[in-house]
Order: C-alpha cells, then sequence, then structure tokens
C-alpha cells in the first residue's frame, strides 16, 4: 500500500536558492506548492533588493512554472513592517546595530508562513539557506548545523527558531556549494541560473543605507550630531547616528591620519565615537533573549560564539544569568563587536543557541596591527 504523498510549502523568494530547492523537492515524492511573501510596504520608495522587489516576485512565479508546481502570493506586508522593519528601526534609533533577516526568518518564515502551510495542510516548510537541519537528535529535538559551504553558511540567521518551527523546516540545499547549487539550476533550465545572489539589506536608500531607507519609511528626525575621538576631541559632525555601526570604516567623514573606525555610539548624545582598531576590541559581551536548541546549562559551557555574520567564531564561556540573560567571555579579545547584533553559540558545527548582544565587557583600548573594514560583509 503506498503511503500518501506529503505536501511542502516551499517559500520562494526569486533566488537560485529557493528555486533549486523547490526544484529538488519536487523531483520527489512531495507535492510542492510553491510560496512568496509580498513583503515590501507600499509607501516604501527606496530601491527594493533581495527579496522584496517586484522583478522577485515575478521570477518566483517563472520559477514555479518551469517546474510544474502551483504558485501563491501571500500578503505579509503589514506583518513585515510590524515584526521586522518597525523593530529594526527602533535599534538604530537607539544606536544599535540589528539583524532583520534573524527576526524575519523567525517571524515570517517559519512564523506566519508554517501558520499558512499547515492551513493548506502541509507538512513541512521549505526554504533555500545554506544551513542544514536533522529532525531529530538526542531527546527527539531537532538539530541546527552549518550548510556544507561555509562562505555562504547562514546557520546564523536561525539561532531563534523554536524547536516546533525546526521539526516542521526543510533545507534541501544545506548540503550543497553554492557553485553546486547554480549548476544544478543551470541544468533543470531555470531561468535564474546565473542571476546574482541577493545582498544583505532587503531596503535601501538612495545613499545604500538601509537604516536611512527605514528613517525615511517612519518619518523619524535627522538628528545630526558630533563625531569625536575617544578622548572626547571634536573632529566632525554626521547627519544621524543611525548611519554608523560599529566596526565601520568608510564614509566616516572624518580623518585621525590613520584608519578610523566606529568604536561606540551614543545616541543620547547624538554622538559618534572613532577610534584605531584596537579600541574596537572587548573581552566579551553581554546578552539578552538567549534560547538554547539544547538542554540549557546550568553552569558556565564552552562554546564557538560568533558574533556577526561571515565573522570568524571565537572560543568563548558562556555563562548563564538570571532570566534568558548571560555573560560570553571571549578566550582572546574579539574586535567589531556591535550591539543589537547576534552571537550564536556553535559546538563544532552545531548550533547550540544565541541571544542579542546588550552590551560589550572590557573595551578599554588598545594597540594592535590595523586592519580592514569589519562591516564590509553586511549588517
Amino acid at each position: 500500500m503506498n503511503e500518501p504523498r506529503r505536501r511542502v510549502v516551499v517559500a520562494m523568494s526569486g533566488g537560485v536558492d529557493s528555486s533549486v530547492a523547490a526544484a529538488m523537492l519536487a523531483a520527489g515524492s512531495d507535492e510542492v506548492v510553491g510560496v512568496t511573501l509580498c513583503l515590501r510596504p507600499p509607501e516604501c520608495t527606496a530601491p527594493a533588493r533581495s527579496c522584496c522587489g517586484t522583478d522577485d516576485l515575478e521570477m518566483a512565479r517563472r520559477v514555479a512554472d518551469r517546474l510544474g508546481i502551483p504558485h501563491y502570493l501571500i500578503d505579509a506586508r503589514d506583518e513585515f513592517e510590524a515584526r521586522v522593519l518597525r523593530p529594526a528601526w527602533a535599534e538604530y534609533s537607539a544606536g544599535r546595530t540589528p539583524h532583520p533577516c534573524v527576526l524575519c526568518n523567525q517571524e515570517l518564515k517559519f512564523g506566519r508562513l508554517l501558520a499558512h502551510a499547515r492551513s493548506l495542510g502541509a507538512d513541512a516548510v521549505a526554504t533555500g539557506p545554506h544551513a542544514r537541519i536533522e529532525p531529530e537528535g538526542e531527546g527527539g529535538a531537532p538539530v541546527l548545523r552549518r550548510g556544507r559551504d561555509r562562505r555562504k553558511d547562514q546557520s546564523y540567521f536561525l539561532f531563534a527558531l523554536a524547536a516546533e518551527q525546526l521539526r516542521a523546516a526543510r533545507t534541501p540545499i544545506g548540503g550543497m556549494t553554492k557553485d553546486e547549487v547554480r549548476a544544478r539550476a543551470a541544468e533543470l533550465g531555470l531561468p535564474n541560473a546565473a542571476r546574482p545572489g541577493s545582498r544583505d539589506a532587503c531596503l535601501a536608500a538612495r545613499d545604500g543605507s538601509f537604516a536611512e531607507a527605514l528613517r525615511e519609511l517612519f518619518g523619524g528626525p535627522l538628528r545630526p550630531g558630533r563625531i569625536v575621538d575617544v578622548e572626547g576631541r571634536v573632529l566632525g559632525e554626521h547627519r544621524g547616528c543611525h548611519r554608523f555601526t560599529v566596526g565601520q570604516r568608510h564614509r566616516l567623514g572624518v580623518a585621525l591620519g590613520r584608519r578610523a573606525y566606529v568604536v561606540e555610539i551614543r545616541p543620547e548624545r547624538d554622538e559618534v565615537v572613532v577610534g584605531g582598531f584596537g579600541d574596537l576590541e572587548c573581552d566579551g559581551v553581554v546578552a539578552k533573549g538567549v534560547r538554547w536548541l539544547v538542554e540549557p546549562p546550568h553552569g558556565p559551557l564552552r562554546v564557538l560564539a560568533q558574533t556577526r555574520y561571515r565573522m570568524p567564531v571565537v572560543e568563548s564561556e558562556v555563562r548563564p544569568a538570571e532570566g534568558q540573560g548571560a555573560e560570553v567571555l571571549f578566550a582572546r579579545r574579539a574586535a567589531g563587536v556591535a550591539p543589537g547584533q547576534a552571537v550564536v553559540f556553535y559546538e563544532g558545527d552545531r548550533v547550540l543557541g544565541g541571544g542579542w548582544i546588550e552590551r560589550r565587557l572590557g573595551g578599554s583600548p588598545s594597540t594592535v596591527p590595523e586592519q580592514r573594514s569589519l562591516t564590509d560583509r553586511g549588517p
């Protein structure tokens, strides 16, 4: 007796990764339904990037037609604004550097979309991230691991998913490299096989800034202020703290006679502090909203901590604190750690959990060799 076909909803962004994920599932025994979330706020005038543009919606439809699967649009614009964009703007306004991709995965791709999938009788939601999910680990809990292609690994974005969300998640391309994904797309004749990859920010203002796009969208006031060095000397002026992030080196508008980086943002004074590379270093972080994908530790735990997307990990010790807090102490001083970003804990390639960086620990200046910008590769 044949088993009934499983129904799987695939989140199709128009990119090559989610398209190949849909193709792999469609080639198997599953009944595949393609769904694209319509996210772009109608009042937004900033150019769309990544998965939020009209071109992406049309590409997703074309791929679905090529694969012979049904394709639907879900209007998630209100949820995207309320659960992703507004919280991101609140973080920028507070002098922090948010990571909206984590919230988008948690609230929309595996929140709203998962609920919609279940209303259709689907067993799972598949997406195209470079990450691997093993459905059952010790004690029946799902295991989240890095993708095979470490250059494209996106497990960092998924640390905040609940166990229920991970159980329903499928990541078909997690065991492939990006080159293999593109080769498979070309073999299948997909129209986006050679399409450039998406950029990190889903919206960008004319100056290329995601934060400025949010200010324009929500009508936030321009709050100019001073740029100072670590000694408090005034070096220049800026047009808003939201335009800066810790670790930024480009477009500062000031000169120190050596490479300068943003080392602190003080929104209460409308001040941006710049210094040398050594001024970026800290001994650890205080994290809030910590979530665990394993049994929460009752004492100190040795981990590999990643404090920014695509940044190298650093050996660390996590010390649980009251509530969902923790102190994360680095084995060696780390640079470019920005409040508002996620700190994700790994054991090898396995994600143990993570939280949100509240503040740095031991960030006194020191002298080390200068290096390139720490924010050239993403928010």
